[in-house]
C-alpha cells in the first residue's frame, strides 16, 4: 500500500470520493438554508484531482479576492481543508444571515468592507459548511474527525492558498477539490478542499471497503 500514490489511489476510487462530495454538499445545502432562512438549491459538485498550482486559476485567478476558512483535521485521520468561496458571495450569504440590516449594496458585493462583526458571521458560516463535509466523511467512514478552530482569512487567492500550500508540500503532489454551486436568488461558488496524509487517505478508503 505505501507504494500507491494520492494519484493512483483518487483514479481508481473516484466515484467515493463523489458520493463524498455528493453528501458533505448536501449537508452544506441544508445548514445554509436553516441559517439564513431561504431555500438553497445545489448544484451536482464538481470532483477533481489537481495539482496544487491549478487551484488559482479554477477559483477565478490568483488576483481574486476571496474568502477562506481553513483548518486542521485530527482524530482517526490527519490533515487539512479549506473551503474558500468569493467575496461577493460571503458578502450576499452575510446580508442573509442578518436579515439585510447591515445594509450591504447587493449590485456591490465585491465592493463591501468587512467589519469585526461580518467576520465573525462568516466564521460562523465556514463553520457550518466545513462542519458539514467532515460530519458527511465522519457517517461514510464511522470514523472520528476532530477540527480546529478555523481560520478566517480575506485576500488574493493566491495568498490564501498559500497557507494549505505549505502542508500541501510534504503530503504530495495531487489535492482533492469539491466544487459546488448553491443558489438561492442568486448562484454561489464555493470550493472544498481536503488534504489528508497519505495514511488518512488509506484510512477513509479502507473504512468504505474500497481498498
Amino acid at each position: 500500500m505505501k507504494d500507491l500514490s494520492m494519484e493512483q489511489l483518487t483514479n481508481q476510487y473516484f466515484d467515493v470520493l463523489q458520493e463524498l462530495g455528493n453528501i458533505g454538499a448536501g449537508n452544506a445545502t441544508t445548514a445554509l438554508a436553516q441559517m439564513v432562512g431561504c431555500k438553497v438549491d445545489m448544484s451536482v459538485p464538481q470532483v477533481r484531482l489537481l495539482e496544487f498550482h491549478e487551484l488559482g486559476a479554477i477559483v477565478g485567478g490568483d488576483d481574486q479576492i476571496m474568502v477562506g476558512i481553513y483548518l486542521q483535521v485530527e482524530g482517526d485521520i490527519e490533515g487539512s481543508m479549506m473551503f474558500i468561496f468569493t467575496k461577493a458571495t460571503a458578502a450576499h450569504l452575510v446580508n442573509k444571515l442578518m436579515c439585510g440590516m447591515l445594509g450591504i449594496d447587493e449590485e456591490n458585493l465585491e465592493e463591501y468592507q468587512f467589519g469585526e462583526m461580518e467576520c465573525s458571521a462568516v466564521k460562523e458560516l465556514g463553520n457550518i459548511i466545513t462542519g458539514a463535509y467532515l460530519n458527511a466523511l465522519s457517517g461514510l467512514t464511522n470514523l472520528k474527525i476532530y477540527p480546529s478552530v478555523p481560520q478566517l482569512g480575506i485576500d488574493m487567492a493566491g495568498a490564501l492558498l498559500s497557507v494549505p500550500a505549505v502542508e500541501f508540500g510534504v503530503l504530495g503532489d495531487k489535492i482533492l477539490l469539491i466544487q459546488t454551486t448553491f443558489s438561492d436568488d442568486v448562484e454561489l461558488d464555493g470550493y472544498f478542499i481536503l488534504i489528508p496524509d497519505m495514511n488518512s487517505y488509506e484510512k477513509i478508503l479502507s473504512s468504505l471497503g474500497v481498498l
